[in-house]
């Protein structure tokens, strides 16, 4: 009696190919309030580029773009329906990111900036 190789290996929580994963559709309405979402946040950026906030404009324009990359990520490139493995190498990205910009900034705060 042969057995059916398909079966034989057949792994029902997806734990092997996670890869593999079943695709989700999204439907034009959903790209529709993600194009809206990223119009309105376009608008936000806009306005709060003639707010005079002082020091914290770049920190607030970051913060909108980061926004925006987070839904452009999870929507565009499908990652909200991937599997957490994915997600987390997501979220590692933005971690390191957010390291190497408080480094950054930190160095660039503490200079003494005029006084040499």
């Amino acid at each position: 009696m042969a057995s059916n190789p398909h079966t034989d290996v057949h792994d029902p929580a997806n734990i092997t190919n996670p890869e593999h994963a079943e695709h989700h559709i999204v439907t034009p309405f959903q790209y529709g309030l993600v194009f809206l979402t990223l119009l309105v946040f376009t608008g936000i950026t806009v306005g709060a580029a003639y707010v005079n906030l002082g020091p914290m404009n770049p920190v607030i324009a970051l913060l909108i773009a980061s926004f925006k990359a987070v839904v452009v990520i999870l929507f565009f490139m499908h990652v909200r329906w991937q599997s957490r493995l994915i997600k987390m190498t997501i979220g590692a990205g933005f971690f390191t990111f957010l390291v190497l910009i408080t480094m950054t900034l930190s160095d660039y705060i503490s200079r003494a900036w005029g006084l040499w």
